[in-house]
């Protein structure tokens, strides 16, 4: 019995953190934001994020398909990857609707 190579690999460290906001209904719809990692693979990681994502707003059947690869490239170059659709996440409706239902 054999075990996957991705099994076998320790996992790596970050190697940088990118945000992806976006912008508006007006293309550009996105921006690829950098805190920290090496510049060459964060530059790459960006092209090729907003070769899948630019004309693409969030609400467009395309994002979804084009977002989880965009994690999955995320993911092969050890970074973190941070999404800011300007609306909040499902966790955080979901907590601000128990709030709201605790307090009446």
């Amino acid at each position: 019995m054999s075990q996957a190579p991705d099994e076998l690999e320790a996992p790596r460290p970050p190697q940088g953190h990118v945000r992806i906001v976006y912008l508006g209904p007006v293309a550009p719809h996105w921006e690829v934001q950098s805190e920290f990692g090496e510049r060459s693979v964060i530059e790459e990681f960006r092209q090729r994020a907003l070769a899948r994502l630019l004309l693409l707003p969030p609400h467009d059947p395309q994002f979804r398909r084009n977002r989880e690869r965009v994690a999955r490239d995320a993911e092969r170059e050890a970074l973190i990857l941070e999404w800011d659709l300007g609306i909040p996440d499902e966790d955080e409706m979901t907590e601000e609707r128990s709030r709201g239902d605790a307090g009446s």
